[in-house]
Formats: structure tokens, C-alpha cells, sequence
């Protein structure tokens, strides 16, 4: 029987995560250009199945992906100045002198204004040298993302032109509330930004189709991720405040965070304003369909971040100093997943629900057929044989990892480890040294009975402490890890491609053979 896009989808998969800045790329930072579509050959050669990135919304606050300040748009720094000449849209004058970047981390500070200039030159040679066809694919491009796009170009053109990155509720009222006069006159007057900002997203969402598009044409399907809650400065809680519960003057009512746990004698205050649920689903929860909709049309399965919010949330009142005054809050969360269902049939959505779990998140996640995660990394604390982290304890509904985006690398974790932990790893793993658990735990992720199997691209190449992608807590230096050019060794192809055979992660039906095209 042949299998549906979905059962293709949640069949016994592996795969990689790697964001698409961590490529390596000549201009500073990775993006969609030819290295994504090298490390895409290498997935194809790897016989891996999965390309997982983090979210591809604006950078805001840190850097951070996950501290945006757009749920719908995307990310400007991923644009390939290499796509946009081969468009003709830029030149090799323009791309002539390229600053000497770092290989092994993003420069942030550097990269970001020299990329914008490569950006506001292309602007200005689409404006000009824009063929009728192009012209007519970005009108369409607007008008079918009328919903949120002209908001956010107004968002940014003010934010930038007018109020120096201030956050909107600095601004003056008339911008700060959207004033119909106010609003007429700055789209008059930042005219010029607005348009910029609207073709950046139009460029980004043409150049990741075509990137998508040729992953899917080598059995490779992206998993995206989007956090539950959006920033406060954003152009979501700016242009739909009633989505969000704020006072009058347009200032949260309550914060989102977690409570105090083994982790924090005060809980953790994210700061991010609730959902108005109650108007949500009134509304027949449009803001979530619509947000879904821009997913699905990104990725092809979608991993949420905080999943349990959607059942409960942890409710803080705004001006507390700490997580420790809040309370739980149900949420209409089996609402929103059956509305979201009617719309768009079976959901390929990922739950991540780690943290403190209660029965009730666990049953709304199986009522929708999510599959949830495991960390292995978390499976050798106390030694217990029956700590749900370890995969003999797996239900297949799951995807497992050695570690994500948040953690330690294996190798670093391993090293940090105590010598009772160590002990318990090195017997359960069977290995004799550290670069042993590296692969061995890779090895046990395959081999265990979760649907997925997704390696962070650090343990692979068994890097260090030096090399992970993010540290909770600390507010600078995260997200700058890099893969140096040829760093993905033919070995590394085929150590893989041999886990994914022995352990069953293949296509249901091999099609041909595969050969390594290109490498990193």
C-alpha cells in the first residue's frame, strides 16, 4: 500500500539538527545559498531523512531565535547574497570586498550591517531590473500575506527609521496605540523602508521554497521549530493587541515564565505577554491558524517549543521581580489543535515536552498523534534502570536526541559529568572513553524505538564545551557556532548512512543508490 505524505512523514526516521547560520558561508554567516544545498547532498548521502533547524523568524534580543520580534517573518540575515546575483540582482563588484569574517562563529556585530548594505543594493536592482514576471510573482507574494506582512514592514520601517530600535512601548501614543493619522503618515513618510522590508521577505521566502523544494527532492523533509509565546516587542503584540492580554495602555497584564523548581529557587521569568485565550477562541483562534499556516508552508513537520503551555500555563503578574507569585492556568489547548485539525487535516507537529509534565499534557499530545522528545543526555543522573530517558524505556512516539540546541555537547556534557555519572554511562554505553560515548550514544538514539532519531551536527563531529549553540542564562555568545568548510568528512556520510541501515531509518522503499555529490 503506497504511504501518504504523512505516514511517510512520521515513519522511522533520522536525521540531523543544524541551524542554517551554523553553514559555512564566505559573507559571515551561514544562509540559504550553496552550502545549504551542500550540507542537503550530505544529508542525501548520509541516507539521513531529517533536516531540523531552529526557528528561522528574526533575530531579536541575544541574537536569540527564539526572542523574535515577528511570529510570521523571516529572517533577512538567512538571504544568500550568492542566490541574489544569480538573480542579477546584485553584482560581483558589489560582492568584491567581503570583510574578513571568523570561520568558527558568527560576528554579529560585523555581519549584520555589512548585510544589510548587500540587501538595500539589491533592493534598489530589483526595483530597477525586475523582469514583469517577478513583478507580478511579488504582488502575489503581498497579497497572499496581507494578514501580517504590511503590520510587520510598518513594525520594522518604524522601529528602525523612526525610534532607533526602542521598543514600541517607548514610542510616542499616536504610534504606540496606531492612531489612524499616525499610521497614514509613517507609511508616507518611511515609504522607502516599508518597501524594503516587504521585498526582504518576499526574497526569503522564494529562496527558502527553492531550498526546501530541493531537500524534498532528495527525500530529505525540514523540521522547523517555533516557540509557544512571542516576544513583547513584536510586531504581533504592536499590530494585534487584542490577541495578548494588556492593560489599557498597552502594557502586559501577566508574563509568561516557569515556577521554581530543583533548577531555580525562583522559577524562570520569560517576560513574554499571555495570549488573550478567551478572545482566541472567540475568534475561532485566526491569529494560531494563520501562524500555522506560514509553518506548514516553511516546514515540513513543525517541533513546539514549551508544548505543555497549551494545556497549562504558568502565569506571572506583570512587575514581579521573580517566577515565585504566579499560578497555573488551564488553556483551551484541545480547542485550538481540533480547530487547527478541521483546517489543515492530520498536524505533523512535534511536542516538546520536557520539563514538568503532568498526564494531562501527555493525553492532549497523544489525542493529536504528536510525538514527543527524549534527551539521552538526561537518562544517566541518578542511575535508576528506569528513568524514562533511556531508550529501553522509550514508547515509539517519540523523537530522541543526544542533546538539543539548549544542552551541553555530548562530549562537553561528558566531561562535566561526576565520576558516579561517568561510571553510569560508560556501562550503559558499553564504551571505554570519552569520544566512545559520543558515538555510542549516537548509536544507542538509532538504534532505540523512537519514530525519529535527531543528532545534533556538534556530536557528530565530537565537539567540545566551545562549540554549543546556546547556554541558558547567559546573556552573550550564544548562537555563533559555525562548521568550518570541509569539516563533514565521505566517513562521517557513511557512518551514518550504516547506523540508518542497521537500524532500520530508511525509506520504505529504497529507490536507488546514493552517492555523496558534494561536501562541506
Amino acid at each position: 500500500m503506497a504511504f501518504t505524505h504523512f505516514q511517510r512523514l512520521f515513519s522511522r526516521s533520522s536525521g540531523i539538527l543544524a541551524h542554517i547560520t551554523s553553514l559555512p558561508c564566505r559573507f559571515g554567516i551561514g544562509d540559504m545559498g550553496p552550502s545549504a544545498y551542500q550540507f542537503v547532498d550530505f544529508l542525501h548521502a548520509a541516507r539521513q531523512r531529517l533536516w531540523q533547524v531552529l526557528p528561522l523568524t528574526p533575530t531579536g534580543y541575544g541574537n536569540s531565535p527564539y526572542y523574535s520580534y515577528s511570529a510570521m517573518a523571516g529572517n533577512f540575515l538567512l538571504i544568500s547574497p550568492d542566490m541574489l546575483k544569480q538573480q542579477g540582482y546584485l553584482s560581483d563588484d558589489d560582492i568584491a570586498s567581503i570583510p574578513s569574517f571568523p570561520d568558527q562563529r558568527v560576528d554579529f556585530a560585523r555581519v549584520i550591517p555589512y548585510k544589510m548594505s548587500l540587501l538595500e543594493k539589491a533592493f534598489t536592482h530589483f526595483t530597477q531590473r525586475a523582469s514583469s514576471t517577478d513583478k507580478a510573482e511579488f504582488e502575489r507574494f503581498c497579497a497572499e500575506n496581507s494578514s501580517w506582512l504590511p503590520d510587520f514592514a510598518l513594525f520594522v520601517a518604524l522601529k528602525n527609521g523612526k525610534y532607533h530600535g526602542e521598543p514600541w512601548n517607548t514610542w510616542s501614543k499616536a504610534d504606540r496605540m496606531r492612531e489612524p493619522n499616525a499610521m497614514n503618515a509613517a507609511r508616507k513618510q518611511y515609504a522607502h523602508l516599508i518597501e524594503l522590508h516587504t521585498f526582504l521577505q518576499y526574497e526569503f521566502r522564494k529562496q527558502w521554497k527553492a531550498l526546501r523544494s530541493y531537500a524534498n527532492s532528495k527525500g530529505i523533509a525540514l523540521v522547523g521549530d517555533i516557540p509557544i509565546f512571542v516576544a513583547y516587542d513584536s510586531a504581533d503584540v504592536w499590530s494585534r493587541k487584542k490577541e495578548f492580554r494588556l492593560d489599557a495602555n498597552g502594557l502586559p497584564t501577566h508574563v509568561a515564565g516557569v515556577p521554581p523548581d530543583y533548577f531555580s529557587a525562583t522559577g524562570q521569568l520569560w517576560g513574554n505577554p499571555h495570549y488573550n485565550w478567551e478572545h482566541m477562541e472567540h475568534d475561532n483562534f485566526s491569529w494560531w491558524s494563520n501562524r500555522f499556516h506560514q509553518c506548514f508552508e516553511l516546514y515540513d513537520i513543525v517541533r513546539i517549543d514549551h508544548f505543555r503551555g497549551f494545556q497549562a500555563f504558568w502565569e506571572v503578574p506583570y512587575g514581579m521581580p521573580n517566577a515565585m507569585k504566579g499560578k497555573w492556568v488551564l488553556a483551551p489547548g484541545r480547542k485550538l489543535f481540533q480547530t487547527m485539525k478541521e483546517r489543515f487535516g492530520d498536524l505533523p507537529v512535534i511536542a516538546e515536552d520536557l520539563g514538568l509534565i503532568t498526564p494531562e499534557v501527555t493525553a492532549l499530545r497523544k489525542e493529536f498523534g504528536m510525538p514527543g522528545m527524549k534527551i539521552l543526555q538526561f537518562g544517566y543522573e541518578s542511575g535508576d534502570p528506569t528513568d524514562p530517558f533511556l531508550p529501553h524505556n522509550y514508547e515509539p512516539d517519540c523523537v530522541t536526541y543526544t542533546g538539543t540546541h539548549d544542552n551541553d555537547t555530548t562530549l562537553g556534557w561528558f566531561r562535566s559529568c561526576t565520576h558516579e555519572r561517568k561510571r553510569n554511562v560508560l556501562e550503559y554505553l558499553r564504551a571505554s572513553n570519552e569520544h566512545e560515548v559520543v558515538w555510542e550514544m549516537i548509536r544507542a538514539a538509532y538504534f532505540s524505538t523512537a519514530m525519529y532519531a535527531i543528532i545534533p551536527l556538534q556530536d557528530i563531529l565530537c565537539l567540545d564545551t566551545e562549540h554549543r549553540m546556546n547556554f541558558p542564562g547567559k546573556a552573550d555568545g550564544n548562537w555563533e557556532y559555525r562548521l568550518l568548510p570541509h569539516q563533514l568528512e565521505e566517513t562521517h556520510a557513511s557512518t551514518l548512512a550504516k547506523l540508518a541501515r542497521l537500524s532500520n531509518r530508511l525509506e520504505p522503499v529504497e529507490k536507488q543508490p546514493i552517492t555523496l555529490e558534494s561536501t562541506l
